[in-house]
């Protein structure tokens, strides 16, 4: 037979690393009672209130206001997997904001701290500004603001040195690959300087340590190189036939090992 435990006010406060005071004042609000309480009116606590705390704890977490909470937890229809699955969805997306914060402000700081920081000009160096900003706009159209800012904010933090030897490494597996537009797509070869071609995309888009591999992002740059000319002219001039041959390329690595 199992004996059901019971918590005092400070054993509870302990076990969920919050203050006595917060708990009396979850009581105060009708967000926590106590199962009970001793003669002496002091507050005990079962298993049912410490399942209820984590509710309480993880709405915080989420910066629900305690009244909303309140409301939430003493609705008839209150559905304890559901909300823990809510939570758990909830709490991964905001990991995936945090983390991103985190990143940009490591490369922030590396940057302050060694002087690498780069111009938001740099990124288009080359371009006009009617050509920089059309390329920005065909950027944002395909892959949204956030991701084109998360982007630039990578490449600024980079040195001059790095952020050139990036463009470099595009360009020379771009030439390669012009270079086997006569082969077939799927080819062992052409799949290498893809496979190439992909892994310096995503140093470009600053995206390299994630763990999403993009599948959706780079098939779409594919379909991009299809549909937009500028991004596949050689020595000048279109070559419908690469865009072609790319668009194909890139669709059947994505396919093979992305998805």
């Amino acid at each position: 037979m199992t004996i059901a435990r019971i918590y005092s006010v400070k054993q509870l406060a302990k076990l969920a690393g919050v203050t006595v005071k917060t708990l009396h004042l979850y009581d105060q609000m009708g967000l926590l009672k106590p199962s009970e309480r001793t003669n002496s009116r002091y507050r005990l606590y079962r298993e049912s209130e410490l399942l209820r705390l984590q509710q309480i704890l993880f709405y915080r977490e989420l910066d629900f206001p305690l009244k909303k909470i309140l409301s939430i937890l003493d609705d008839p229809n209150f559905n304890l997997v559901h909300a823990l699955e809510g939570h758990k969805m909830l709490l991964k997306a905001k990991k995936k904001r945090i983390d991103t914060l985190l990143e940009t402000l490591d490369h922030t700081i590396h940057s302050l701290k060694h002087q690498t920081m780069l111009n938001l000009e740099d990124l288009y160096e080359g371009l006009n500004q009617e050509e920089a900003r059309a390329y920005r706009n065909q950027a944002v159209k395909n892959y949204g603001e956030e991701a084109v800012v998360h982007a630039e904010n990578h490449l600024k933090s980079l040195s001059k040195e790095e952020m050139q030897a990036l463009v470099s490494k595009q360009n020379e597996i771009g030439r390669s690959l012009y270079a086997s537009k006569h082969l077939d797509p799927a080819n062992e070869n052409v799949q290498g300087l893809v496979h190439q071609h992909y892994l310096n995309t995503r140093k470009l888009w600053g995206t390299h340590h994630a763990v999403d591999k993009q599948a959706e992002s780079y098939k779409g740059l594919g379909q991009l190189y299809l549909s937009d000319e500028r991004f596949t002219r050689e020595s000048g001039e279109p070559d419908p036939g690469f865009r072609l041959f790319i668009s194909k390329a890139i669709s059947f690595y994505s396919e093979r090992n992305l998805c």
